[in-house]
């Protein structure tokens, strides 16, 4: 760490000078700025002396009261992760040309998913605002939001845990934040989701915890994010899902794990062999099940739709054969406790060339439905389905094969090709254009990103309409009408309705599966580089 000159010091003490005889927010919030970027702080320990390292707090304290945070809880910010940030006030389409590098740090991993961010959290070091990463090895971490400072962290893996494809096991997954704010979720390499307290990281272990999500871990992934929903009964649930690891190896069964946050209780509903509600172990023991893949690996794993009551996701390749039990290449419903009927999805949609699908790796699984808002004509609640067929589908999420069962094969309302072209591996966002209502899609791959509106002809038919195209990234998110997405080595901002450029930087590493939050002000990415780099205006 570089010493802090005098130049800093007088930014710091004029800021704290006007603090003191009540000089205004406004006046103060630029020299605070100024001593921050002064002493260009970004690296992992605090600085010397402690008070600069601690600036961004001493602005936080000080802000007027009208000045207001709130919570990023779980990837895609809501539990349809819809990418659509509703609550930021701080960064806007007039200021967001200014953002600048607030932190960058090195984690002790990568953390191939998205942060989740809470805010007044109490620690032992007073209350802060707090960042949540987990790892690729097992790891959470929990960092102050405003300097990057650990807090606290907790390790379950990999130790001795090999994956079937011959690497050491490794996680994908991200964090989630249990809707009472007092606890985080991670999960590990062991086969459970572990639970801690968010001020200390205390773990807790008792009432089922940590919960067992995996019998077979060096076999199944934790690839999806955690999600979370409250269901209109008033339960919340956590979800957790399982997938492979590359190249499609291995005893697995893709399914998910549904856990009461309240009592505990925990449903698994498997994509193959779903008459049976447990977690499998490795053949040739029992129980098992002699059908493999169809894992669950969208980046958000489970999605809810609080309009229909139901949770929704999409599987890989695998058998499609409904009267095994088996799921490949289907988005199906279940309702919010993790349970279908007699050993069904309550809902399915499967493709008409599913077997081609399988033949080709080019399964649907590789996103989760994108719940649109609520639509006048023939079909009132929506989902956009993609895949590594590059096609996006259309499905009416109340009847998802139009034919009002399960088993069936077709039934989606509209199909277009993705602009850009090239495979679907990342989660769209959906937006609704305050100035007109109007409902936009915006989808991200390696080959661009496109910015869709959705439109209802004369007779009620929904369609997807392209209206731009732009540079390759991946999952993006909208924040007060500015869109952010990624790609290595960049994170944009982007006007959603034309696509234009409104700020760019190049100070990120190489990315994956990472994607960007706002939260409160500022904006968080993880990447390849280890790093966890945080941006403010």
């Amino acid at each position: 760490m570089r010493s802090i000159g005098t130049r800093h010091w007088i930014f710091l003490a004029a800021a704290l000078a006007l603090l003191a005889v009540g000089g205004g927010w406004e006046n103060t919030t630029g020299l605070l700025r100024a001593a921050a970027a002064s002493a260009n702080r970004a690296v992992d320990a605090p600085a010397s002396p402690p008070y600069l390292y601690y600036l961004p707090q001493i602005a936080r304290d000080h802000a007027p009261s009208t000045l207001t945070t709130y919570d990023w809880l779980q990837f895609g910010f809501d539990s349809k992760h819809s990418g659509n940030d509703t609550q930021e006030t701080a960064i806007t389409p007039g200021n967001v040309g200014a953002l600048h590098l607030l932190f960058q740090i090195t984690l002790p991993n990568i953390a191939d998913g998205a942060p989740v961010f809470l805010s007044g959290v109490t620690t032992n070091s007073g209350v802060r605002d707090l960042v949540f990463v987990t790892t690729k090895d097992g790891r959470i971490v929990a960092l102050d939001a405003h300097t990057g400072a650990q807090i606290w962290s907790h390790q379950y893996g990999p130790g001795s845990c090999t994956s079937s494809n011959g690497g050491v096991c490794y996680t994908t997954s991200s964090p989630a934040i249990d809707p009472n704010r007092q606890y985080v979720y991670s999960y590990g390499l062991d086969g459970y989701v572990h639970k801690y307290a968010v001020g200390d990281g205390t773990e807790t272990t008792t009432g089922g915890w940590p919960q067992l999500t995996s019998l077979k871990p060096w076999n199944e992934k934790g690839s999806s994010a955690l999600a979370i929903a409250t269901a209109k009964s008033g339960a919340s649930y956590l979800y957790v899902a399982h997938a492979g690891y590359p190249g499609d190896k291995g005893d697995y069964q893709g399914h998910i794990t549904a856990i009461n946050l309240a009592t505990g209780v925990q449903n698994v509903f498997n994509t193959v062999c779903s008459n049976q509600t447990v977690h499998f172990v490795d053949t040739p023991n029992s129980p098992d099940c002699p059908q493999v893949q169809t894992a669950i690996w969208a980046r958000p794993g489970v999605i809810y739709d609080p309009d229909n009551d139901k949770i929704y996701m999409a599987t890989g390749n695998g058998d499609f054969a409904p009267a095994s039990y088996d799921w490949g290449d289907t988005v199906f419903a279940l309702d919010p406790a993790g349970t279908g009927s007699n050993g069904n999805p309550l809902n399915t949609y499967t493709p008409t060339n599913y077997q081609q699908l399988q033949n080709g790796d080019t399964d649907i699984g590789s996103t989760a439905p994108a719940i649109l808002p609520p639509a006048s004509g023939k079909y009132a609640h929506l989902g956009v389905q993609g895949g590594k067929d590059g096609v996006l589908r259309l499905l009416n999420m109340d009847n998802l094969s139009g034919q009002g069962t399960t088993g069936k094969t077709g039934g989606e309302v509209f199909t277009m090709n993705f602009p850009p072209g090239g495979e679907i591996l990342t989660q769209p966002a959906v937006w609704v254009n305050p100035n007109d209502n109007s409902t936009w899609v915006f989808v991200a791959n390696d080959s661009g990103i496109a910015g869709l509106q959705l439109t209802i002809d004369g007779g009620g038919n929904p369609s997807l309409q392209s209206r731009w195209t732009g540079s390759n990234g991946t999952s993006p998110i909208i924040a007060n009408g500015i869109l952010f997405y990624a790609r290595g080595g960049q994170i944009s901002a982007l006007d959603p309705t034309s696509g234009k450029s409104l700020w760019s930087n190049n100070q990120i590493g190489s990315i994956h599966w990472e994607s960007q939050i706002v939260a409160s002000g500022i904006l968080y990415i993880t990447d390849g580089s280890k790093h966890l780099t945080a941006y403010s205006p």
